[in-house]
């Protein structure tokens, strides 16, 4: 028979699936090439638990993407299939039939994106259409699912993802962003309900949705990747690849949980992990970087870690990923780590207080700038805009961590860095810290490490903050810019009666020179102008 062969079988100069806008920075576009790295990353990791069997010469094999926007996992997995089963299925247009009807199917996050992705699988916004270059469908969604859902609200918020009423609770004419495959409970029977039969899917690979507005309550943004990935396992594929934002690995807002269980994964064979997410989406900024793994559900093991920074490959390396409560991206650090935490001393986190430490907000204002304290009131420290200033305050009106106003302290900037690592790959980590006297306090720009005997003790504090060491060991827990109380728990605590050095600390755990300068090859130092 004589057919047009499908768009994945056409020459495209350029492919449109590279020229297209990104919807926003939390729903983005697979480019193409990107989308075949993982494709090859499934190919090789199916191969190798099927004693070399090619997954794209199997006519069995069936295939889901639970969150297509372009369709592009789509469209690349049927043009190998068209290939792969050339011998077996020798005529094109059975060939391109059995593969478009009874393989490959897809779920729309969008009813925009759900026409998009049709017309990229089948040539026609509607699968049953003249135009289609499939004749095996009655409906003109084909195997591209997308019909409206609607969020179940509970008080006030979607049970299932969060999301607020007062922003999503919306008409017919707006999307909704209740997506279907995570609003369900039973994530099996939805998909025999969306697909018919009883649908076993045998790999199931995509690009999920990152994030959510209001989704923790308010207007701040929420992940909601992992929701995904969380119910794509639940359907015990053999095989499971996702491309999903890097933060899960040490921070995230609410992925304490899923984080753990993902370390815990004996089945993540592989994670690919780029620091600098424009590596893998040239067009988009997101913070953290992005990464891709691959599930195995019957091939348990070390996973192979491979990342890349300022343009080079580190791995693949054996991991075991749960090693540590977050995880460490490169293996070279892992290394510099173990040296330090199997010394079991105590965490400067002890000394660290939590968020908002004496309860007064960025933007307070109810003090005098530029006073000195009198009877009755302390110093505070505070930053507007970018400008440190300071004032006096009531004393009365501080509330919180009362017992922390009269001893010495160091006030450590909440806002360090990070885009300096993500365009440079090198990170100064921390900003300069404050020595706060006895009769001081501070706003939610910093924290506070306390209590010290002295100002002298401050000031060891201090010089051990600026070592590219102790600022190294901090950094490989800060996923993106800000530096909470947790991030401080790899680095020990010392003696606080001397002026530290990188050269003693190098000495005191014994890091070999090539450690050393992998260490300064990431850590910006802090002295004269660099600061």
């Amino acid at each position: 028979m004589n057919v047009q062969a499908p768009s994945p079988l056409r020459s495209r100069n350029p492919d449109v699936l590279t020229c297209i806008a990104n919807l926003s920075n939390d729903e983005v576009f697979t480019p193409p090439e990107f989308a075949n790295r993982m494709l090859d990353t499934l190919a090789a990791g199916w191969a190798a638990g099927n004693d070399g069997a090619d997954i794209w010469a199997n006519s069995k094999v069936r295939f889901l993407d639970p969150c297509t926007k372009s369709g592009v996992f789509l469209r690349e997995i049927a043009t190998r299939l068209i290939k792969g089963l050339a011998a077996e299925i020798p005529d094109l247009q059975t060939r391109v039939d059995h593969i478009l009807t009874r393989q490959v199917f897809g779920i729309g996050i969008t009813r925009m994106t759900s026409l998009l992705a049709r017309r990229s699988l089948y040539c026609s916004k509607h699968a049953s259409g003249e135009h289609s270059v499939a004749t095996g469908f009655a409906s003109d969604d084909g195997n591209v699912w997308f019909e409206r859902t609607e969020h179940s609200w509970d008080k006030g918020r979607c049970s299932f993802c969060g999301a607020g009423d007062a922003i999503f609770d919306r008409d017919e004419g707006l999307e909704s962003h209740a997506y279907a495959f995570t609003h369900t409970d039973d994530i099996g029977i939805r998909m025999s309900e969306i697909f018919g039969g009883d649908m076993q899917f045998d790999v199931i690979i995509g690009n999920p949705p990152y994030q959510i507005t209001g989704g923790g309550g308010g207007t701040n943004d929420s992940p909601i990747y992992q929701q995904f990935v969380q119910q794509a396992m639940r359907l015990e594929p053999k095989f499971l690849s996702m491309v999903i934002p890097s933060r899960w690995m040490a921070g995230g807002r609410g992925l304490g949980e899923f984080r753990a269980e993902f370390l815990a994964d004996d089945r993540i064979r592989t994670l690919v992990d780029y620091e600098n997410a424009k590596d893998a989406f040239p067009t988009v900024g997101i913070g953290g970087g992005i990464c891709y793994f691959l599930w195995e559900r019957d091939n348990p093991g070390h996973c192979q870690s491979i990342y890349h920074k300022n343009n080079a490959t580190i791995g693949p390396n054996p991991r075991v990923l749960g090693e540590f409560d977050v995880f460490v991206r490169d293996k070279r650090a892992v290394d510099i780590l173990r040296k330090v935490v199997v010394l079991g001393e105590p965490a400067f986190e002890e000394l660290v207080s939590g968020d908002t430490p004496f309860g007064l907000a960025t933007n307070f204002t109810n003090y005098a700038r530029d006073k000195s304290p009198k009877a009755g009131q302390v110093r505070l420290y505070a930053n507007v805009g970018t400008t440190r200033v300071k004032g006096a305050m009531a004393r009365n009106a501080i509330e919180k961590n009362a017992q922390l106003i009269d001893v010495w302290k160091l006030f450590l900037p909440v806002a360090g860095s990070g885009r300096e690592r993500e365009r440079s790959g090198v990170d100064l980590v921390l900003g300069p810290s404050l020595i706060g006297e006895p009769g001081s306090v501070c706003t939610q720009t910093y924290l506070v490490a306390a209590p010290f005997d002295a100002e002298v003790e401050c000031k060891s504090v201090e010089s051990y903050l600026r070592t590219r060491f102790a600022r190294f060991l901090i950094s490989l827990r800060k996923p993106a810019q800000h530096v909470f109380r947790g991030m401080y728990r790899w680095l020990p605590i010392q003696s606080w009666d001397r002026t530290w050095t990188d050269a003693a600390l190098y000495e005191k755990y014994g890091i070999t020179a090539d450690e050393i300068a992998f260490i300064e090859s990431m850590i910006r130092p802090t002295n004269g102008g660099d600061e």
